[in-house]
């Protein structure tokens, strides 16, 4: 007899579709690429699954988000929808799966990789002082390992940059946040290394500057050519100028258009654009080993331990413990009206992504749906089980 343990409270609909390749096979980048967007075989706990959800969310996200949802499991993707516009008060343009949304910092993921990429090259090491490699730097305790787990003692930019008195009707740049740093940083404040956990985005705007002083490519440049383009993310590229016309703004709930600001040329921490799909080709990549497994185990490991919780970050990822041992490994990011969010079940191989970019929020609910796979977050409130 099957038990269904769902709650009416799942904030999500995802509708089904996804490859047409066997359940439980993994699934390579360019046969995600092309995949067929109709149900693939799953088990009758799947189908249950999928249609209770549908069934329970599906007017609600249509309602209040203008995005996409994925879920996959061991590389296959058994839970897609679009949903809205890429202009919402129009009505126009419906966001399908190329549509590229602003992934906020869904993007530090992706720095570093290619930071954790040069380091298995041999071009860098995790304990490299940063002014190896940014001489100006102002720090002489924080190390590319800090600047990666948010130890190096720097405040934010998006807030310091203004606060001492950076003129916000110019646009800010990565060298600029760096010259700003080393000529103000004794009004700014900068804290001694490694004596605890700060999350900053000045972190991942200066590893975008050491990948381009290690690769003598723009992090552009380097991000498309050793990481997009091999793996196959043809809808995903770094936010430049030259983008401006083509990219996909971000909304406030009530479909007005958020003004484009003096901060939105800084990249590393941020202004990377992808796609559910893409993601999961990044997902995927991981699990099967662009980066070797000493590096990410690194990556997957918790760094700061001065306060006790449940809620850590390694290299470039957060993570939470659970009581029953379990870990999942994540990311969320929040831009202007854009929200990300990308959840990692490694004992599971299952995989959910949520993008938005009209300041919805509940993207970030989908971490629920881990429990349909596993013991998260409910302890496993959402599992379909089956009895002989």
């Amino acid at each position: 007899m099957k038990k269904v343990f769902l709650s009416l409270s799942l904030a999500f609909l995802i509708y089904s579709c996804g490859s047409n390749q066997q359940q439980g096979a993994p699934i390579e980048p360019a046969d995600i690429e092309d995949a067929v967007l109709e149900p693939i075989h799953v088990t009758e706990t799947y189908k249950e699954q999928i249609d209770i959800i549908d069934s329970l969310t599906r007017k609600t996200l249509q309602r209040q988000n203008n995005g996409a949802f994925l879920i996959a499991k061991n590389g296959n993707i058994i839970f897609e929808k679009y949903v809205g516009t890429t202009q919402p008060r129009k009505g126009k343009d419906s966001i399908n799966a190329h549509t590229p949304f602003h992934i906020a910092s869904v993007s530090k993921t992706l720095t570093a990789g290619a930071i954790l990429q040069l380091v298995q090259e041999g071009k860098l090491e995790l304990k490299d002082a940063v002014q190896q490699y940014l001489p100006s730097f102002p720090s002489s305790t924080a190390t590319v390992e800090s600047l990666l787990n948010h130890r190096s003692g720097l405040p934010t930019y998006d807030h310091f940059m203004e606060n001492y008195g950076w003129n916000t009707g110019e646009f800010v740049n990565n060298q600029d946040i760096l010259d700003f740093l080393a000529k103000n940083h004794h009004q700014i404040g900068i804290r001694t290394a490694n004596k605890g956990f700060a999350y900053s985005n000045t972190n991942y705007a200066l590893l975008a500057l050491i990948i381009e002083k290690v690769s003598g490519s723009s992090y552009p440049d380097y991000m498309q050519k050793k990481i997009f383009e091999p793996l196959q993310m043809n809808d995903t590229y770094v936010f430049q100028h030259k983008d401006s016309a083509r990219h996909i703004p971000s909304y406030y709930a009530n479909g007005r258009l958020y003004k484009f600001d003096y901060l939105d040329y800084v990249y590393g921490d941020k202004n990377i654009y992808s796609t559910v799909r893409d993601l999961l080709k990044w997902d995927q990549a991981l699990k099967n080993g662009f980066i070797n497994d000493s590096l990410l185990n690194k990556a997957y490991s918790p760094y700061s331990f001065e306060k006790p919780g449940t809620l850590n970050y390694g290299l470039g990822w957060r993570m939470k413990d659970f009581s029953n041992k379990k870990r999942i490994i994540y990311h969320n990011g929040w831009w202007h009206g854009n929200r990300a969010a990308l959840y990692r079940c490694l004992d599971e191989d299952v995989t959910l992504i949520a993008l938005s970019n009209n300041n919805y929020s509940g993207v970030y609910e989908i971490r629920v749906i881990a429990d349909i796979f596993g013991e998260y977050y409910q302890g496993g409130k959402y599992l379909v089980s089956e009895d002989e």
